[in-house]
């Protein structure tokens, strides 16, 4: 019941983000059935069909990132201080923001076959004189497990993703036991010298409270306790206080280092990597595409039916995304030194150094949508002809796709918006202006629009040249 108040009492906004998962699922349930009803209609066109379902991983893999998008903003999922007192701990916040998310998905695949059902005439006979009729097998019964497969592979694909990109992890490594083999091993006070640690008595005068350690015996004795502290005993087993010297920690019990910071919660100062070997993609996406180019695929290459010799376009437009997707982050971050260079002012600094402490985190969407944005390019120059017409499926196609990169960007600008809470209340409190904040994030917004807009463009135009040709 409390999970349920959760989720209903979030606000308007977070309602909103999730009605787009919803919507999202809808459009690309409705391309999987899409596909289904055109195997019923053609079942001698086998590999057209498996072309029309491969393609629909596109639009699956936004789905799913927007829904992971909108999971890790969601408030009412977050932990927070009381929360695992009464039972609602990280392992069951994870557990409500998976539930949400296969919510929202299956809303959305339950509105696309109400959709698909109604288009083909089951429900109320066939709409729009039976326009949408050639392409999603009216007349003909749909098997109900094809059909109920094709639903739920969005749902589970993201729930799954949710679940594990949400996970309850431990802040602190796994350190295993060092096993020392040597008879001389190295104390807490320094090398062992001679059989005896270099933070031990060297001279043969007595101790406080204990015999001297001049004699033979108590050489040996000395050599059993090293042993005995270098053998792994544990410090329950009766190990002698005297392994160590007073007052210094032996560095096997001091408690272990923090993890190194993940890439979301790097600082101003570190540097995303990734960049030259995203770099270098790029430019094997594109010589892949140019050489491909020399000898044009026949017949012409469209979404039904891809040509033996469009194999190599296929790869490198693969390698491009790929290249443009690891780029972004880098790219953000010197975006952000350019702008506090050449003596900036606290507006272009304070907007500078955000840009570089959220690199990671608004690359990587920002990166997708320059790779949707430049494939889009290349797809309406492929499509701008009479005889290839862009169909109604390859619009939802594309309209989904499109969608799901823009929709994530802002949902990601909201999630960075929420890391910067705290820092944003500081400023307000030493009485920093708020036109100064809000300057500062539409000084960003315009660095990024004018430094990726050009660079996408760019990458567009020299992806789709080998198509014109």
């Amino acid at each position: 019941m409390l999970d349920l108040r959760l989720t209903r009492a979030a606000r308007p906004a977070v309602q909103l983000r999730r009605l787009l998962v919803a919507a999202a699922s809808a459009g690309t349930g409705f391309l999987l059935l899409s596909c289904l009803g055109y195997a019923l209609k053609r079942p001698e066109a086998a590999g057209s069909g498996a072309l029309r379902l491969a393609w629909c991983v596109v639009p699956v893999a936004a789905t799913v990132y927007l829904a992971l998008a909108v999971a890790r903003t969601d408030p009412g999922t977050r932990p927070r201080p009381g929360l695992s007192a009464i039972g609602l701990g990280p392992a069951r916040l994870m557990a409500v923001s998976a539930l949400v998310t296969a919510l929202s998905t299956t809303l959305g695949s339950l509105v696309a076959l109400s959709l698909f059902l109604h288009l083909r005439g089951d429900l109320t006979g066939l709409p729009f004189d039976g326009a949408a009729a050639s392409f999603l097998a009216a007349g003909k019964s749909l098997p109900l497990a094809a059909t109920l497969t094709l639903l739920a592979v969005v749902p589970v694909v993201a729930t799954v993703a949710v679940a594990l990109a949400l996970r309850p992890r431990d802040p602190r490594p796994v350190t295993r036991p060092q096993r020392r083999y040597l008879p001389f091993v190295r104390q807490a006070g320094g090398p062992a010298v001679g059989g005896r640690t270099a933070g031990g008595p060297t001279t043969g005068g007595p101790t406080t409270g204990g015999p001297t350690t001049g004699g033979p015996a108590a050489s040996g004795r000395t050599g059993e306790v090293e042993a005995a502290g270098g053998g792994g005993a544990s410090a329950g087993e009766g190990t002698p206080a005297a392994a160590a010297p007073a007052g210094v920690i032996d560095p096997r019990f001091t408690s272990p280092s923090l993890t190194d910071k993940a890439d979301d919660d790097k600082g101003p100062g570190d540097t995303p990597a990734g960049l030259p070997w995203a770099v270098a993609l790029v430019a094997a996406g594109l010589t892949a595409q140019a050489y491909a180019g020399r000898t044009p695929p026949t017949p012409a290459f469209t979404f039904t039916t891809v040509p033996t010799g469009a194999g190599l376009f296929l790869l490198g437009w693969l390698l491009t995304a790929v290249g443009l997707v690891l780029a972004a982050p880098g790219l953000t971050h010197l975006c952000g030194r350019l702008l506090q260079c050449a003596r900036p002012g606290a507006l272009r600094l304070l907007a500078g150094r955000g840009l570089m402490a959220e690199a990671t985190r608004i690359g990587r969407p920002l990166g997708i949508l320059c790779a949707v944005t430049a494939a889009g390019y290349a797809v309406t120059t492929l499509y701008d002809s009479p005889g290839r017409p862009f169909g109604p499926l390859s619009a939802l196609g594309a309209l989904v796709v499109a969608g799901c990169a823009f929709a994530t960007l802002l949902t990601v600008a909201v999630e960075t918006r929420q890391g910067r809470a705290e820092t944003t209340d500081a400023l307000l409190r030493l009485g920093a202006p708020a036109t100064v904040l809000r300057g500062a994030a539409a000084l960003r917004a315009v660095a990024l629009l004018a430094f990726f807009a050009p660079l996408t463009l760019a990458i567009a135009a020299l992806a789709a040249f080998p198509l014109t040709r």
